[in-house]
């Protein structure tokens, strides 16, 4: 089947395409980086004739409150649109585990927003809810610096590998809607303070991780279970951070894709 990925140049997008393409399906990288932009519709109906299914996994180059909520109901009302005048018969998005616990989070509002154009739009849908990637480890410890001490929560924390994401995202494009979510985790549960102090030490990074109930993420102040799976068939990966390759490289959020 052709299947149309939206930001499929990106971190996830990429390996989704190639994992498709591998299956035997057509798969089809749609980015600014392709001629497709969904902020303006620019190239939409071209690479969607045809398609079948169409996964989602753009993101907003500015995480400003008032941007990113901008970028995405902007492009995925765009997107949207042109999936019902091209008869897409199903449209799969990324978005977070946690979205609903965190409304105070201007990524997490806007991603809510999406949700809910997703679900009243009337083409069939399923939303894939992951936790933190991760490849965005070193971001998240960026973000959470104060003075040069990186301060986090004792509260869970459960990330996941790209390649675990881009598989379930993949399984889920394939199968029928399910008009509703599925959860996606790593296998690991740790302590997000614990997580940090040990991911740093093997980085070799100097900075104290200091344990802060208070502590914020990207603005938001946690809960015992604000980022991890309150679903008990939550999705879970099989590439335990210790043994991901990538668990030396720097994690950067990703560019507009």
């Amino acid at each position: 089947m052709k299947i149309v990925v939206i930001g499929g140049t990106g971190l996830i997008g990429s390996k989704l395409v190639k994992n498709l393409g591998e299956q035997g399906h057509e798969a089809v990288a749609a980015s600014p980086n392709t001629g497709v932009d969904t902020l303006t519709g620019e190239g939409l109906a071209e690479v969607l004739a045809g398609a079948q299914v169409v996964v989602d996994v753009s993101n907003s180059p500015s995480f400003e409150r008032a941007a990113v909520l901008k970028f995405f109901e902007t492009s995925t009302g765009n997107l949207l649109a042109a999936e019902a005048e091209a008869g897409v018969g199903h449209h799969v998005a990324v978005s977070i585990v946690g979205t609903e616990r965190m409304p105070d989070n201007g990524y997490f509002a806007a991603k809510i927003a999406q949700e809910r154009l997703i679900e009243k739009s009337g083409i069939p849908f399923s939303l894939v809810h992951s936790t933190q990637f991760f490849e965005f480890t070193r971001g998240i410890a960026d973000d959470a610096t104060v003075d040069g001490k990186v301060h986090m929560a004792p509260v869970l924390f459960q990330p996941i590998a790209g390649d675990d994401v881009a598989l379930s995202v993949g399984r889920t494009a394939v199968g029928a809607p399910l008009n509703g979510r599925v959860e996606i985790a790593g296998p690991e549960q740790f302590r997000m303070d614990e997580f940090f102090r040990q991911a740093l030490a093997a980085w070799g990074d100097p900075r104290e991780v200091v344990t802060d109930p208070h502590a914020r993420y990207f603005g938001s102040e946690l809960d015992e279970r604000s980022l991890v799976p309150l679903d008990d068939d939550a999705t879970l990966g099989t590439i335990r951070y210790h043994d991901w390759p990538g668990r030396n490289a720097t994690g950067k959020q990703p560019e507009r894709s």
